[in-house]
């Protein structure tokens, strides 16, 4: 049965005072049951309280079959303490869109079903040859799987030199060099060993919690170059990536200074935030202290778990948000157009209005298609027992921040009450309206079908490189209409362990015309198309 997900508008600081359903201009419906979306992401739960076990649940939006209509991959836990995928349960899962909202799970058959326990995953075109691959992270391995093109992928981890160890949570194709071939950034978190947890609660009234980061030593993150032949070569040092060490959970990238070179940001968990900047040498120097991102404007770093790089007030540079823990507010950082960011988490109302969530995967979208960006985040507490000690909630409803084109949001709840962890986000139904989906511990997926009553329009595009990365992964596109000036970016990281499709989608409100699209492409081309008609997808090429 559909079931209307909108349940109510909020307002100013409080998260209870919600106005009657219906008076909020974006709208979901879960679609998940009749679509025949089955996964439940098992986290392979122990009364030992295993710090791997709040952490899973990435998911990907991605086109793997080339048919048009995007597809869902959801990564899944493994049997503890083994680690190990001992049954169909800890299966990861692809599902195929057959469209009209029903999916097809074709996991045996594309050989995508994983291995270990997995948390992450990052889709995108390594190999240049229209195919989309994917890369999942995990405890002790991640797997890199080529898309063969024809309906199969192949297991190449240890063929390419990505057979590494340690815990990475996520991780984002880019290419650092502009060299035409997608680079990988890996995501670290701590160092942890299963057969040394350590207690943390209350052991005489036998309550346990999971622990805190700094019970854990950080690691440093890695940066992998495409050397072009299927092989990847670890340059975490010769580039500056490896002298940072963190506790490192959401990857964004964008080009924060607009040289036209991708930087990287990596959302820490309580410890400082990394700003990676492209010195455009193969080096990159970290400056997030520098530039405002490293610590709330209280000087104190929080929970910082998902994260993404986009120009929410189309100023033509792009902001960060960023998802944390309840206690502690959603950070909204401004750009201000000269190398700086500049702290707005209270004068937007997000500060206020996220102050009782804790939120992991999010994304920058607009959902109404008003020409502003608003905020989705999947949320769940990183305890699952919070109510035992707190008066927090371990189990929270996701939530939409509604751009109000004036520097503020309002709020409105998703769904049930679950622990939310990752969220991708695509148009299944080519409609014009872009939808999510939802992962959550020991629960079903959601599929959340776009359902807002708006009658803006819009435009998509999905763009191939020729001297760019095929997946056109970085260029820049800036659209003009109706008055409006906006800017967003090339990208498949996204929020938390997650990755969306690479298609960028544009509302331009009550314009039925696009005047002006400008596409600055990697490789450096700069190409411009006039009069664009509305309420359609462009495939647009590369110049050659």
């Amino acid at each position: 049965m559909t079931s209307l997900l909108l349940l109510g508008w909020l307002a100013g600081s409080s998260a209870h005072s919600a106005a009657p359903a219906g008076t909020f201009p974006i709208v979901f419906e879960d679609l998940a049951q009749q679509a025949g979306l089955s996964f439940v992401l098992n986290n392979g739960r122990t009364p030992e309280k295993h710090q791997v076990e709040t952490m899973p649940g990435g998911v990907a939006v991605f086109d793997y079959d080339n048919d048009g209509l995007p597809d869902i991959y959801l990564t899944n836990g493994a049997e503890q303490p083994s680690l190990t995928k001992t049954r169909a349960a800890f299966q990861n899962r692809l599902y195929r869109n057959l469209g009209n909202w029903r999916f097809e799970d074709v996991t045996e058959k594309a050989g995508v079903g994983g291995r270990g326990y997995n948390f992450g995953v990052a889709a995108g075109d390594f190999d240049n040859d229209g195919n989309e691959d994917l890369f999942v992270t995990g405890v002790n391995g991640n797997i890199l799987y080529r898309n063969r093109g024809d309906g199969r992928f192949e297991d190449v981890t240890k063929a390419a030199g990505l057979d590494g160890g340690g815990w990475s949570i996520t991780a984002a194709w880019l290419d650092y060099d502009r060299d035409g071939r997608l680079d990988l950034f890996v995501v670290d978190y701590v160092r942890w060993d299963p057969d040394h947890e350590p207690y943390c609660g209350d052991q005489p009234a036998g309550l346990r919690t999971f622990c805190h980061p700094r019970f854990y030593a950080p690691l440093a993150n890695h940066l992998y170059h495409n050397e072009g032949n299927g092989v990847f070569r670890d340059v975490s040092k010769q580039a500056g990536i490896a002298d940072a060490k963190g506790k490192g959970m959401g990857i964004a990238v964008g080009d924060f200074d607009g040289d036209g070179w991708p930087d990287i940001f990596v959302a820490n968990d309580t410890v400082p935030n990394f700003l990676f900047h492209n010195n455009r040498d193969g080096t990159f120097s970290e400056v997030a202290l520098q530039t405002g991102v490293a610590l709330n404007d209280d000087g104190t770093p929080v929970s910082s778990m998902g994260v993404e790089m986009r120009d929410v007030e189309n100023t033509g540079h792009e902001d960060l948000v960023i998802t944390d823990l309840a206690g502690e507010r959603f950070s909204y950082f401004h750009n201000d157009g000269h190398g700086s960011f500049v702290e707005r988490t209270y004068q937007s109302r997000l500060g206020g209005l996220s102050y009782r969530l804790s939120g992991w995967g999010l994304g920058v979208v607009d959902f109404d298609n008003d020409g502003w960006k608003d905020i989705f985040t999947a949320n769940g507490d990183v305890q699952f027992n919070t109510e035992s000690y707190s008066s927090g909630d371990s189990r929270q409803r996701s939530a939409v921040f509604r751009n109000d084109g004036h520097g503020g949001f309002d709020l409105a709840l998703v769904g049930e009450a679950a622990l939310h962890r990752g969220v991708a986000f695509g148009d299944f139904d080519g409609d014009g309206r872009v939808d999510a989906v939802v992962s959550a511990l020991g629960g079903r997926v959601e599929l959340l079908k776009n359902s807002s009553p708006s009658k803006n329009h819009w435009v998509s595009l999905r763009l191939f490189g020729t001297k760019s990365n095929r997946d056109a992964i970085g260029a820049r596109v800036t659209v003009e209409a109706g008055g409006m000036r906006q800017t967003d970016h090339v990208t498949t990281s996204s929020g938390y362990a997650a990755s969306s499709d690479r298609v960028v989608h544009f509302g331009i409100g009550t314009a039925r015309v696009v005047d002006r699209l400008v596409i600055e492409w990697p490789s450096g081309i700069r190409q411009t198309v006039s009069n664009l008609a509305c309420d359609r997808r462009y495939d647009i090429r590369e110049p050659n």
